[in-house]
């Protein structure tokens, strides 16, 4: 009783009620199912722009980067987080030269990365540009990178071989919003995404396991050809359509991966208490007093970014009475330290070491994880330093010409105006060479934006027009003593001179019975 398109499409939803099948969506798409991972990337041509998901090794496309390089094909532009290790994952196209140019916010591991960085970029503001890009928005404002190379120029992309800089970036636009200067950065796409996920069901929708979402999510959606490795195909229905992390519209090839070699990059397991403490080195005592001292920044509730070393370190020593819901940059709120072997492949912190988590923690992609970062939702971020300068300017991602990490995600992490930023490093550097200083001379990872020194010698807070306060000094010393060891001037806290003025007071009077 019923003719036309209408009685098509209401055929089919009654078709799909009484059947209970899913009808076209159930079926596998000519092409888009592979079963050899080479077939899925022999298309890949000369000069091609890749994106590679993962972070670090986590969720890497292992079996794609391997039957990559079996194609031989050369001259790529490779987009991802970091580079890998030397002999895993895009660590080998590096080593045969089959990346020419490699576009990364972190060299990672990779010592040929750091080598060849005289043939990339590292760049800030990274799972940003490729959100941006896979939706379609050519370029945005932000204020990380504001008042250092990156918005400046000049920041090393190609260097000599005697070290001189080849090519250095170019200036990024600024613009003033309400009061707050930005700059402007443009997405990124590519023409292949090569992607890691866990599971995809027949109709090509993907999830991801735990942190092994990171940067696979974004470049999903940024590229021509999205290309995912699964460990499992699964049909539809498997999982709820509500739990999809990314619908069939952004991927375009899927192969099931034989086997997944998925390294560790940094295994951290908790000491075992039968074990002898060694004897600490003074070193050793020095880090401490810094951890312990940090420590104390944490508040009952607040939500914190704890960058490598101290600052992860610091989590150790958080009062039982207070909660405190630590963030990481690769998707992971409510995280803690291990105290038991951690060796789960798919949960790892930003500084690649294995982790656990919380009850009530959650999991996310890089993406989202900056957004958290630069929308101010972080109280608290703390990392540590080169350099700082009298009114906050911090260094600490780069020495021209010797150490050439990368800024990771430092620069979004000091970029928010409603995050406190800490930071925790030894007073001085080897040979005794000043660290907090009038003038950064490092090239800076942001303007006027710490709040907080800690070292073991001294706390002192910063203020972005009138400059350094002294409010702590470490026992034993005197603010005279920390102005040797200092190059800049400074305040002294109200109350730490007034207790200058009595121990002088003390001083001359214990002499004075004692004189002769």
């Amino acid at each position: 009783s019923f003719s036309g398109p209408a009685s098509f499409i209401l055929l089919n939803v009654c078709c799909w009620q009484t059947c209970g099948c899913y009808f076209s969506t159930s079926r596998q798409r000519p092409g888009r199912f592979y079963s050899d991972p080479l077939d899925a990337v022999k298309d890949i041509p000369n000069g091609a722009t890749i994106l590679v998901g993962g972070f670090g090794l986590c969720g890497i496309p292992e079996n794609l980067i391997n039957s990559l390089l079996k194609t031989g094909v050369k001259s790529l532009t490779a987009v991802s987080n970091n580079a890998g290790v030397d002999d895993f994952g895009l660590g080998l196209l590096l080593r045969t030269k089959q990346i020419k140019r490699m576009i990364s916010s972190y060299v990672g591991e990779n010592v040929e990365f750091e080598r060849q960085y005289l043939s990339g970029e590292l760049e800030g503001t990274l799972a940003e540009r490729i959100r941006a890009g896979g939706a379609g928005v050519p370029a945005f404002f932000t204020a990380t990178g504001y008042g250092t190379l990156i918005q400046e120029g000049g920041s090393p992309i190609k260097y000599n071989k005697d070290g001189t800089i080849a090519i250095a970036s170019e200036p990024r636009e600024v613009c003033e919003f309400n009061g707050r200067h930005y700059i402007m950065e443009k997405s990124i796409t590519g023409d292949f995404a090569l992607v890691k996920a866990w599971k995809a069901d027949k109709a090509g929708n993907v999830i991801f396991r735990k942190t092994a979402r990171n940067f696979n999510q974004p470049m999903c959606k940024a590229a021509k050809i999205t290309i995912v490795e699964v460990e499992e195909i699964v049909d539809v229905g498997t999982f709820a359509a509500e739990d999809i992390h990314i619908p069939s519209i952004y991927v375009h090839r899927i192969v099931k991966g034989d086997r997944y070699e998925k390294r560790i990059e940094r295994r951290t397991v908790k000491k075992g208490q039968a074990e002898k403490p060694k004897p600490k080195k003074d070193s050793d005592v020095v880090r401490e007093r810094i951890i312990r001292r940090a420590a104390l920044e944490f508040e009952d509730g607040m939500y914190a970014n704890l960058g490598i070393g101290i600052p992860m370190l610091a989590s150790n020593f958080i009062k039982p009475d207070i909660t405190v819901h630590l963030q990481s940059e690769n998707g992971i709120l409510g995280l803690v330290m291990p105290n038991e072997i951690s060796s789960h492949f798919t949960l790892t912190l930003s500084g690649k070491e294995t982790v656990t988590v919380l009850p009530g923690a959650a999991y996310f992609s890089s993406d989202d994880s900056f957004a958290m970062i630069r929308g101010g939702h972080i109280n608290l971020t703390m990392l540590g330093a080169m350099q700082v300068s009298k009114y906050g300017d911090l260094a600490n991602w780069m020495i021209p010409g010797k150490m050439v990490k990368g800024m990771g995600g430092a620069m979004d992490l000091v970029a928010s105006a409603g995050t406190k930023v800490v930071v925790t490093m030894e007073h001085s550097a080897k040979g005794g060479k000043h660290k907090i200083l009038e003038k950064c001379n490092l090239p800076l990872t942001g303007k006027q934006c710490v709040d907080r020194i800690i070292t073991e010698k001294a706390v002192f807070d910063v203020d972005k027009d009138k400059g350094l306060t002294l409010i702590e000094v470490w026992e034993g010393l005197t603010p005279d003593d920390i102005k040797k060891c200092t190059g800049t001037d400074f305040e002294v806290n109200d109350i730490i001179a007034e207790l200058q003025k009595l121990l002088i007071i003390l001083y001359t009077l214990h002499h004075s019975f004692h004189s002769p």
